[in-house]
C-alpha cells in the first residue's frame, strides 16, 4: 500500500493544468496540491490523513464526482461510507449539485445501513427472512433478560446491561458466540459464552437483528458462501471511507473482505481524533 498522503495546510490556489496542459475541471476549482493528489489518485488503495480543518469533505466529495465524470464507475459500482446519515445526505447532495445532477442507485450510506441492505438480500442464509426487525437497544437489553433469567443468572451481581455491552463488543469486533473463549468468557461466572449463543438463538427465532448484528451477519454470508462475497467485490469498483480512524474492527475486515478484488479504496482519517471509542473504535486500523 502505497504511503498515507498527508492534507497539508496551505493556501487555495486556482484550478491547475490537467494531463497533457488541459485545464482541470471546474469542479477542482480551488483544491490545493495535496487535495489535487487525493483527488486524482483513483486507483489502488489510498488512506487521506486529514485534520480538522483540511478539507477532507470537500476532497471527497470532488473524488466521487470525479470518478462519474470520468466514467470510471456508474453511480451503483461506488460504495461510500459515512457515520452518521446526515454526513450521507449531505454527501449525496453535495455530489449532484457538482455533476449538475441527481446520483441514482449510489451504494451510500452508514456501515449499519449498507449492512442491513446486504443482509435483507441475503438474510435466508443466516436464518433470518427479510423483513426482520431491527432491535434497538430497550429491546436488546430486554430480551437478553429474559435469557439471563432462564439461566437462573442473578442480575444484580452480574447486570444485564453489563452483559450487553460485552456482547456488543464481542460483535464489535468480529467475534461469533463459537470464537468467545478464555477471558472473554469469564463473566457471570463463566457463562457469558452460552448466553451470548442463546441470545443469538432468540434472535433468530424473533426474525430479529441487533446493530452488531448488521455487520457481524454479513461477516458470516461473505465467509460462508463465496459466490455472494465474489458478487459484492465485482460490483463495487471503487470504494469510499469517510472517518476511517472510527471504524471498528468488524468495520475493517467487512471493507478488507469488499475490497479485495478491485483494491480501489480510498480512507479519509485523522489519526489524532477518535470519537468512538465507546463503540470498539480502532485507530488502529489506519
Amino acid at each position: 500500500m502505497p504511503a498515507p498522503l498527508e492534507m497539508i495546510d496551505e493556501p487555495i490556489r486556482p484550478a491547475v493544468a490537467g494531463v497533457g496542459g488541459q485545464l482541470a475541471p471546474p469542479y477542482k476549482d480551488g483544491l490545493n496540491e495535496a487535495q489535487l493528489e487525493a483527488v486524482d489518485a483513483l486507483d489502488g488503495p489510498v488512506l487521506v490523513l486529514a485534520g480538522a480543518g483540511t478539507g477532507k469533505t470537500r476532497v471527497l466529495t470532488t473524488r466521487l464526482a470525479h470518478l462519474l465524470s470520468l466514467g470510471k464507475a456508474r453511480p451503483w459500482e461506488i460504495l461510500s461510507v459515512t457515520f452518521t446519515n446526515r454526513a450521507a445526505a449531505e454527501m449525496k447532495e453535495r455530489v449532484s449539485r457538482i455533476i449538475g445532477q441527481a446520483v441514482e442507485g449510489w451504494w451510500l450510506g452508514t456501515f449499519h445501513a449498507l449492512g442491513a441492505r446486504i443482509l435483507r438480500a441475503h438474510a435466508e442464509v443466516v436464518g433470518l427472512k427479510p423483513n426482520f426487525t431491527i432491535l434497538d437497544a430497550d429491546d436488546q437489553l430486554r430480551l437478553l433478560k429474559q435469557v439471563m433469567d432462564g439461566k437462573d443468572i442473578d442480575d444484580k451481581k452480574w447486570p444485564a446491561r453489563a452483559l450487553l455491552n460485552e456482547i456488543q463488543r464481542w460483535k464489535d469486533r468480529g467475534l461469533t458466540p463459537d470464537k468467545v473463549t478464555g477471558e472473554d468468557a469469564a463473566y457471570a461466572d463463566g457463562a457469558a459464552q452460552e448466553i451470548y449463543v442463546d441470545y443469538q438463538a432468540r434472535l433468530l427465532a424473533l426474525n430479529a437483528a441487533d446493530f452488531g448484528d448488521l455487520l457481524l451477519h454479513c461477516l458470516t454470508l461473505f465467509t460462508e458462501d463465496s459466490e455472494i462475497l465474489a458478487s459484492y467485490q465485482n460490483k463495487f469498483r471503487y470504494i469510499l471511507v469517510d472517518e476511517y480512524q472510527d471504524t471498528n474492527v468488524a468495520q475493517y475486515l467487512w471493507l478488507r473482505l469488499l475490497a479485495a478484488e478491485h483494491s480501489n479504496i480510498f480512507c479519509v482519517g485523522d489519526d489524532d481524533q477518535t470519537n468512538y471509542n465507546w463503540r470498539g473504535a480502532e485507530v488502529g486500523n489506519i
